[in-house]
């Protein structure tokens, strides 16, 4: 039996913006909130395509891909934006930090990925691509009046806006689940031209 390899196709963060994104999260930890699971900042990532468990057989396919769009691929820019929540301030599920910039760039890697990826099988996305990075999530069992009270907390916090990511690569990545959250490694990337 093949192992199983739990993966997704992400842009990497520049070691500056990762410093920046941990002193953050450290601004707005409180004792009381146990209820918040933090991402690790070395995690944090733009996710372009959740693959799910996927076989060694497959990991060829999605490489051939990925180097055949990364080469017609040009190099553009991001920046950070503004805080914001999901769903909303009244029942926070997810923290994260908004991008900008080239999204129209952005956008067309994202479709190109999904597009390729879906001929050999992969389900296509069916909600919209919705760049950002995800800074927190709120546990399952956590109250209603803790995730209001964490949405009042972070309405009126700022990040450093415009901060610049520069997109020259794909990661193709792997995500394993442990007791302590997510741990990911690379197992390609491919360099725009």
């Amino acid at each position: 039996m093949d192992e199983q390899i739990r993966s997704f196709i992400a842009i990497e963060l520049p070691d500056e913006l990762k410093t920046k994104l941990k002193n953050f999260q450290a601004s707005l930890k409180l004792p009381k909130h146990n209820f918040v699971k933090w991402v690790s900042p070395d995690g944090i990532h733009i996710t372009l395509k959740f693959l799910g468990n996927i076989n060694n057989r497959q990991v060829d396919d999605i490489n051939t891909v990925l180097a055949s769009i990364a080469g017609v691929s040009k190099p553009f820019t991001v920046n950070t934006s503004e805080i914001g929540v999901f769903p909303n301030s009244n029942r926070v599920r997810v923290l994260w930090l908004g991008l900008n910039g080239d999204m129209a760039s952005l956008q067309k890697l994202y479709q190109d990925i999904d597009k390729a990826l879906a001929v050999r099988n992969f389900t296509s996305e069916k909600r919209p691509f919705t760049p950002h990075l995800t800074l927190a999530r709120l546990r399952d069992d956590c109250l209603p009046n803790d995730r209001w009270e964490f949405g009042e907390l972070v309405k009126d916090v700022k990040f450093e806006p415009g901060y610049i990511i520069k997109v020259e690569k794909l990661s193709f990545m792997r995500s394993r689940l442990l007791p302590g959250g997510a741990v990911y490694s690379k197992l390609a990337e491919f360099i725009f031209p």
